[in-house]
């Protein structure tokens, strides 16, 4: 089933259909949990082609002229198909810094969906990939920091496997940082991985920024994880991402 345009217009009428993408997309949701709890944290919202096509292959046929487009329909593609879904957790969706010129004017359209959709703002979280090279930090800093001033959570993504490292966490103060599964994969069998997980956490939990161990694939990565002090998890050992529908997560697997 394909996310249709909205009957109510929300915001430009391209942002919220698409149209000049030349492509057509949807989205596909993965949990992220919190195992302190046994509960769904959050939603994460990963970009699929109408047909399946993976993120890869969408994000190939995104360029500086549809860069502004493809970010406005993201979220409120993300938005529309949450809420049709009833999600009840925190909805987190990817920006991409690049693309956004001015917060106030760029995050219009994303409020106007929620409302118009009867989504709560306050439910979404604001993801910035760390793998996306940044132009203008004082841009983005800008961006992140409006975007907390309007309740909004924020996000660094794949944190460990782009090009700033901790300076970003100095300059940006993110409420969430999701650990790159890089420093995750095999962590129960490296000593290396621990000490740098470790070390990056007590920087987290000094300047209270919530972890995210992403990417996680079995129960020994999930042990020595929790054992470091984080709760906030998601990865395939969990649940793999669900094409326009929510995933179901086994009870036992929120009891580690």
């Amino acid at each position: 089933m394909m996310l249709m345009t909205e009957s109510k217009k929300t915001g430009c009428s391209a942002c919220v259909g698409g149209t000049g993408l030349g492509f057509e997309i949807t989205m596909a949701f993965q949990p992220i949990l919190d195992l302190s709890l046994g509960t769904v944290f959050a939603h994460e919202a990963l970009v699929r082609g109408r047909d399946g096509e993976s993120a890869a292959t969408i994000l190939a046929q995104v360029n500086e002229g549809n860069r502004y487009l493809f970010d406005q329909t993201c979220r409120v593609r993300a938005i529309n198909l949450a809420a049709k879904l009833g999600m009840t957790s925190a909805l987190s969706i990817n920006f991409m810094p690049n693309a956004v010129y001015r917060p106030e004017h760029c995050i219009r359209t994303t409020l106007e969906a929620a409302q118009a959709c009867g989504f709560p703002s306050n439910r979404i979280i604001f993801e910035i990939t760390e793998g996306e090279k940044v132009d203008n930090p004082a841009h983005v800093r800008h961006i992140i920091e409006y975007y907390k001033r309007e309740g909004f959570l924020t996000a660094i993504d794949d944190f460990g496997a782009g090009y700033a490292g901790l300076s970003l966490l100095a300059d940006f103060r993110p409420d969430i940082v999701k650990l790159d599964m890089g420093l995750i994969r095999g962590i129960d069998t490296d000593r290396g991985r621990r000490a740098i997980v470790n070390g990056v956490l007590q920087v987290c939990f000094d300047l209270e920024i919530m972890p995210v161990a992403e990417g996680v694939e079995t129960k020994a990565e999930v042990e020595v994880l929790r054992g470091l002090g984080i709760d906030l998890f998601q990865g395939y050992y969990f649940a793999k991402p669900a094409f326009e529908s929510l995933a179901e997560v086994a009870a036992e697997k929120l009891t580690v």
